[in-house]
């Protein structure tokens, strides 16, 4: 029996067109009949995807930072990973050195950044939170940085800067690579601690809610979801996933645009 379930929200909650009132529906049934709902995204814990943790679930602990953050739906933060600080410092030396833009982000919520770039703007429309300037070498000792991020054009000024990190900074580290359709030609490409992930954390939350792994269903559609969708009781794949991610499911329903997570919801709570 499934008690425990994990949404992810690009192409799984949030489609083309954005979050279909479907899902939303969906979500409010899920819950009246006992299931504990969690967002499990790569997205920060502010603004939009705070938004939808609330909407989600308002009593639930969600993912964010690809597994760097557990937090509350108001957005207080109940387990983070954090970056070993020596190695957040060299990353920031790269990133001046070679005036590629990075962001760094909190477990308390905060999105920081050193200088204005175009794509830097375009992403805090997207994300729907105000970015903050700051010292980025001084950010540690106020907060607890959990992820940093740069923001790209794939090229030879940025395959230059990876290989450097891979060379030059602690190896404690692990790459998440992302695109968005809302910036087209952008790179998203951010480090965490190697301990963390969407499965870590998903394992940390069962744990709180005295679930064990059999009782809990995963919902995605990328890459990134596939080591949850494996392991958890239940895997379920949306039906604009890769084929990848939909050979490893146990099920597949529609595309998020034709209510693929309300679908997947529903035959949860149904037990199908």
């Amino acid at each position: 029996m499934i008690r425990l379930v994990f949404v992810d929200v690009d192409g799984t909650l949030h489609g083309p067109d954005g979050v279909p009132d479907c899902a939303w529906a969906a979500a409010r049934e899920a819950r009246a009949h006992g299931l504990h709902l969690s967002l499990a995204t790569g997205r920060p814990s502010a603004g939009r995807s705070l938004d939808y943790a609330r909407r989600l679930d308002p009593e639930g602990l969600h993912v964010f930072h690809q597994g760097a953050l557990v937090a509350r739906a108001d957005g207080t933060p109940v387990h983070a990973v954090p970056l070993p600080r020596t190695a957040y410092h060299r990353i920031v030396d790269l990133a001046r050195a070679r005036a590629l833009p990075l962001e760094a982000y909190t477990a308390e919520g905060g999105i920081y950044v050193e200088r204005a770039a175009a794509d830097l703007e375009a992403h805090e429309r997207l994300l729907g939170v105000p970015f903050s300037r700051a010292d980025l070498q001084r950010l540690p000792f106020a907060q607890t940085v959990i992820r940093v991020q740069w923001v790209v054009r794939p090229g030879p000024a940025w395959e230059r800067v990876r290989a450097a990190v891979d060379t030059q900074v602690d190896g404690r580290l692990s790459w998440h690579l992302g695109t968005s359709p809302a910036t087209p030609g952008v790179l998203y490409a951010s480090l965490l601690e190697r301990s963390a992930g969407k499965l870590s954390a998903a394992r940390w939350v069962a744990q709180r809610f005295g679930v064990t792994m059999r009782e809990v269903a995963m919902i995605g559609d990328g890459a990134n979801d596939l080591e949850l969708i494996r392991a958890a009781g239940v895997g379920i794949a949306m039906g604009n996933a890769p084929d990848e991610v939909k050979q490893a499911a146990d099920r597949v329903v529609a595309p998020v645009e034709r209510c693929g997570l309300a679908e997947a919801l529903e035959g949860l709570w149904r037990g199908r």
